[in-house]
């Protein structure tokens, strides 16, 4: 009987079944005594906090990591943030087929549906390059880090917060293990600055690009073909290039406006060295997008880096990572739109392709949607907070864009707001299609139906 009520729950369901699943039994542990320091004060309702952040990989904490949870309770936190980065549907299934055994077909769906993957075969393959490729990425940022955090902390903790950190940086998770300040500390540090980023873009870029970039790569060595880059390029999926040129655009365009903007700024850039600029700007710009580290305190840079910012959470990473946002390829899609219209064009083009009409508009949808839960929560903050609009704006951003960063806002807001930021993790680590369509009830499927057409007056 129950077996038969799980397959007749709709794939969309089971996705936000399984993040509420873990979402719970994290909040639980992390509220066991063996989790907790004896000089933390962490409440029941701290750690669901936390939990939602953790496993939503957003960032956002009303309490420091270091400062709350014992060494069991951060290694809790670790398997959190990975479960969270991965999903727990895909974590399952790959251990599922590795034994051998077969997942039903709606599981499949769902499976698909939480990778945003767009095809079926060769599944098994698919997942375990998946786990290969995340632990083997994270393992290289821990080595990476523990350069530094190895003399630092000593060889044990050293490598304890390297593999935070490591985990951390990948998921886009944005939470630390070090301090209350993020990576403040580390503002001028190259390694940690150059790794962690490194990780957030290989996370955030999607695994579908890691495999057509990682397959082409290959093809070419063992070919032993002339060309470079440039035929790597051209011998990439279309969705590939899209996601490589929207991140590559967005970073570039992103740290030349902070640097700008903030260049004469001392309580943020204005008295750094020229290279020190540059690499906190890129630094914020990278981690500004879904990540949620920090190595300056926002509450003191200018209302146009905030607001600028604010446009780059929104937009977040590309889809089929870790990620949050409306995702990179959506806003292209949106922008391509916008660019036929004005052409007069009928079709929406792009790389001497022709993108098809349901995929607009489902991007027109996504952007539609995840601006109408984004005004719905800051409209509570608003109402429940006595704070700037700018400040509510950018938290609410950085909750549903699971970005994490703050303006040293989350500890001092209401229990209210915090409901309203854990909805708002919640529903942009799963996406707010799904969040709508796991609420719809499974109904007999209607026709499509065509009337007569008629004229709507619309701008």
């Amino acid at each position: 009987m129950f077996s038969k009520k799980l397959r007749s729950i709709p794939p969309a369901a089971k996705i936000a079944i399984s993040f509420i699943f873990v979402i719970v039994i994290g909040s639980v542990l992390l509220s066991l005594p063996i989790s907790n320091l004896e000089t933390s004060e962490t409440t029941y309702f701290d750690n669901l906090f936390t939990a939602v952040s953790l496993v939503c990989v957003t960032g956002l904490s009303t309490l420091p990591i270091a400062t709350s949870f014992t060494l069991f309770g951060q290694i809790i936190c670790i398997i959190l943030m990975q479960i969270g980065g991965l999903g727990l549907m895909t974590i399952l299934a790959t251990l599922i087929m590795r034994m051998g055994k077969k997942m039903r077909y709606s599981n499949t769906i769902a499976v698909k549906e939480a990778l945003n993957r767009d095809e079926l075969g060769d599944f098994k393959t698919y997942l375990t390059s998946i786990l290969r490729y995340t632990f083997v990425i994270e393992g290289i940022g821990m080595f990476l880090l523990a350069f530094r955090f190895v003399p630092e902390f000593g060889l044990a903790s050293g490598l304890f917060v390297s593999l935070f950190l490591a985990v951390s940086g990948f998921c886009n998770a944005g939470f630390d293990n070090i301090g209350a300040y993020s990576l403040q500390e580390y503002v001028h540090d190259p390694l940690v600055n150059l790794v962690v980023t490194t990780l957030v873009i290989l996370g955030g870029i999607g695994f579908s690009v890691w495999f057509d970039v990682t397959y082409n790569l290959q093809s070419i060595l063992k070919k032993k073909g002339r060309g470079g880059l440039k035929r790597l390029y051209r011998k990439l999926k279309i969705h590939t290039r899209l996601a490589i040129n929207m991140t590559v655009a967005l970073i570039v365009v992103g740290t030349v406006v902070f640097l700008l903007v903030e260049w004469n700024n001392p309580n943020s850039i204005g008295n750094f060295t020229f290279g020190q600029k540059l690499l906190t700007s890129f630094f914020q710009t990278v981690t500004m997008r879904t990540a949620g580290f920090a190595t300056l305190d926002y509450e003191l840079v200018k209302p146009f880096s905030l607001l600028f910012f604010i446009g780059t959470m929104f937009i977040g990473g590309s889809p089929g990572g870790a990620a949050g946002g409306i995702k990179t390829t959506t806003f292209a899609l949106i922008a391509l739109l916008i660019v036929s219209e004005i052409k007069g064009q009928k079709h929406v083009n792009y790389a001497h392709h022709t993108i098809p009409f349901e995929t607009v508009r489902r991007a027109i949808v996504i952007v539609v949607t995840f601006t109408f839960f984004l005004l719905a929560g800051v409209s509570v903050l608003m109402l429940v907070e006595d704070q700037p609009f700018l400040f509510l704006l950018f938290e609410a951003v950085s909750a549903l864009g699971t970005v994490g960063v703050s303006v040293n806002l989350t500890p001092e807001l209401s229990h209210i707001s915090h409901v309203v930021l854990m909805i708002l993790m919640f529903v942009g680590r799963i996406g707010p299609i799904t969040i709508l369509l796991s609420l719809s009830r499974k109904s007999r499927k209607t026709k499509d139906q065509l009337y007569a057409k008629t004229t709507i007056l619309i701008g």
